[in-house]
């Protein structure tokens, strides 16, 4: 048994001497070390010797163990080596050479963008802008709208109702449906004449799809004056669409129920996505449904401490993100929201 470990070890350490690539080395490495390898049979065969043999094969068998790993070893770190040596002269870096620094500049994103332009527009024509709180009470959201507590927009299908109780009434909070409630705001605090828009964020318990989703940007109008008629509101509206598209649309007007205004009416214009042909922002009609307004209801001008028999007025209020989809041909309200930086930085 001393002869076939010497012989089995001048062999291996000729054949790890000889090998050309780290492929060999693992071959030679399972057939003389691994479980069914030679010097792993050569073991098995101690148990059958008697014990002062035991002791010197076993040495001897160790001796060769560790010979063979240690070669192994060496000539795998030859190869490292050698292929180190190799990428650095086929992949050579100058380190004295400057480094590349790469700045990138951030931008506005263009739901903000847009909201700046409407909003120069607006104040281009005497608007002032109001803001208002997100967490609204249920009474500025609702009731000082003219929206009861029977009405179907009070349902939890479509609001989303907060669990602390609103600081101002202690009655239920929401997250508002709407900017209509700084309507009620605005008059409270500064009477009339007014006229003011509203640019903000609303909530909706609804589920999403290519032109819905249950966060997004509204814009509302409101202008309270004596004498004042639809007429006012349709000059105002042909103005500010022109500018806001930079061309000419096709509007049109159908009547429309909101409970905060009588008579109320819907606002749509040619969808600029598909030239009126049909597609999934437009759902195939050709027209976008672009804002709802109407003369505002003597219930909402009381609310808001104003004598409706001298005072009368309009209010709109329309979704930014569709106005945005508009301009730019966004077929998907999502990307809107999506956070992704390849769709922010096209604007």
């Amino acid at each position: 048994m001393k002869s076939e470990l010497t012989t089995l070890k001048a062999n291996t350490l000729q054949g790890i001497a000889e090998a050309k690539d780290d492929h060999t080395l693992k071959q030679i490495d399972i057939n003389i070390l691994g479980r069914k390898g030679q010097l792993t049979d050569i073991l098995r065969k101690l148990k059958d010797l008697s014990p002062d043999e035991k002791k010197t094969v076993g040495k001897l068998a160790n001796e060769v163990k560790t010979d063979i790993q240690i070669a192994l070893e060496n000539k795998q770190k030859q190869f490292a080596n050698s292929e180190l040596e190799k990428s650095l002269n086929e992949d050579w870096i100058d380190l004295t050479a400057p480094g590349k620094t790469t700045q990138t500049a951030g931008s506005i994103h263009p739901l903000s963008q847009l909201q700046k332009h409407v909003e120069e527009i607006f104040s281009e024509m005497g608007f002032s802008i109001m803001d208002g709180p997100e967490a609204e009470s249920e009474y500025y959201n609702f009731e000082g709208l003219n929206i009861p507590k029977h009405h179907p927009a009070r349902d939890m299908q479509d609001t989303f109702f907060l669990k602390e109780k609103h600081s101002t009434d202690g009655g239920r909070t929401v997250l508002r449906t709407h900017t209509s409630p700084v309507q009620v705001r605005t008059m409270e605090k500064y009477g009339a004449p007014l006229r003011v828009i509203v640019p903000g964020r609303v909530f909706r318990y609804e589920a999403t799809d290519a032109s819905h989703d249950s966060t997004f940007n509204q814009v509302e109008g409101l202008l309270v004056d004596k004498g004042i008629s639809l007429a006012h509101l349709k000059g105002v509206l042909a103005q500010f669409l022109s500018r806001a598209f930079g061309q000419e649309v096709t509007v049109r007007f159908r009547p429309g129920y909101f409970p905060f205004v009588e008579p109320g009416l819907e606002v749509d214009f040619s969808c600029l996505i598909c030239k009126q042909e049909g597609c999934r922002v437009c759902k195939k009609t050709g027209w976008v449904e672009f804002m709802g307004a109407g003369l505002v209801h003597p219930n909402v001008l009381k609310a808001g401490g104003i004598d409706s028999e001298v005072y009368q007025g309009w209010a709109f209020g329309f979704g930014l993100d569709r106005l945005l989809m508009m301009r730019h041909k966004i077929d998907d309200i999502r990307h809107i929201h999506g956070g992704d930086l390849r769709f922010v930085r096209q604007f």
